[in-house]
């Protein structure tokens, strides 16, 4: 059973790192929670690492410059993983062909189709219409607040085609501010439901917490899974994720499953472990929100 918890410090000294999902964690998609700032600063300045684990379709840079806007320092974190990042590694080996059918909002999406230098020899990726596609690189949904059946026509002529799904995000939802929004995991979870194949790279998923440990051997870092513990407030991504990797767990309830835990400063126990049992999720601990 899940152990709740009031703050960050009460387990964070058993750990040396810290694998931090963002949206609902650290910020709500407009601005930053000063208290999640705050225990990452204090955790850091005891010597703590902390990657940034996010299932962003953007390059790391652009959700640098992201967290920037949004008021989230640099000195609160030490390096950033993204799904992004890694599904770009796919697209530019070749994992969905050459010419792909792009869903997203270019004007924020374009990041994912730059050069990705780390990649010896990679393919040359060009955009073309559905009809003419080898695979779709999905970075989202051209409307996030429109039902991800309205793509239920042009998914049944791809996987006709035998097109392959490249998912950037597998997030099924997330909360900008007070306005619930879906995310490129919906698409990816409709296209296989319709008998299409989709291809993760972020939470829950092996590839983007290679990716992270990737990022702390960058940073000199030798952590084994037993020192790290992951925080996140998706438990199909972030819990499930650290329960695969064998890594320990602190959920966020006052996110995504703020309603469903009555978490208002702290979840309701018996709510918790109700919600808890409904997922088949078992977080090491759990709060309200990081702090």
């Amino acid at each position: 059973m899940t152990q709740i918890i009031t703050a960050l410090t009460e387990v964070s000294d058993r750990y040396q790192a810290l694998f931090v999902d963002l949206w609902g964690c650290v910020h709500n998609g407009i601005t930053a929670f000063p208290e999640a700032v705050a225990a990452l600063q204090a955790y850091r300045s005891r010597g703590g690492k902390v990657v940034l684990l996010t299932n962003s379709p953007k390059p790391r840079a652009g959700v640098a410059g992201q967290l920037a806007e949004f008021g989230v320092p640099e000195d609160a974190y030490d390096t950033i993983a993204t799904s992004g990042d890694s599904a770009r590694s796919a697209m530019f080996t070749g994992a969905v062909g050459s010419k792909v059918y792009f869903m997203g909002d270019w004007q924020r999406d374009a990041g994912f189709f730059e050069p990705l230098h780390v990649i010896d020899a990679p393919i040359e990726i060009t955009r073309v219409p559905l009809a003419e596609a080898e695979g779709i690189v999905c970075c989202g949904p051209f409307d996030t607040l429109a039902d991800p059946e309205v793509n239920r026509a042009d998914f049944m002529l791809a996987k006709q085609m035998g097109m392959k799904l490249l998912c950037a995000n597998p997030d099924i939802i997330v909360d900008r501010g007070e306005t619930r929004e879906w995310c490129a995991g919906a698409l990816a979870k409709l296209y296989t439901e319709m008998g299409g194949e989709s291809l993760y790279f972020g939470k829950p998923h092996p590839p983007i917490y290679d990716l992270a440990r990737l990022r702390l051997a960058e940073l000199g870092c030798d952590i084994a899974d037993g020192d790290i513990l992951a925080i996140g407030d998706g438990p199909h991504t972030d819990v499930a994720g650290a329960m695969g990797e064998g890594i320990d767990s602190l959920f966020i309830t006052g996110g995504l499953a703020a309603r469903e835990t009555k978490t208002t400063t702290q979840p309701d126990a018996a709510a918790l472990t109700a919600y808890l049992q409904q997922e088949n999720a078992a977080p090491t601990f759990s709060i309200g929100f990081l702090r």
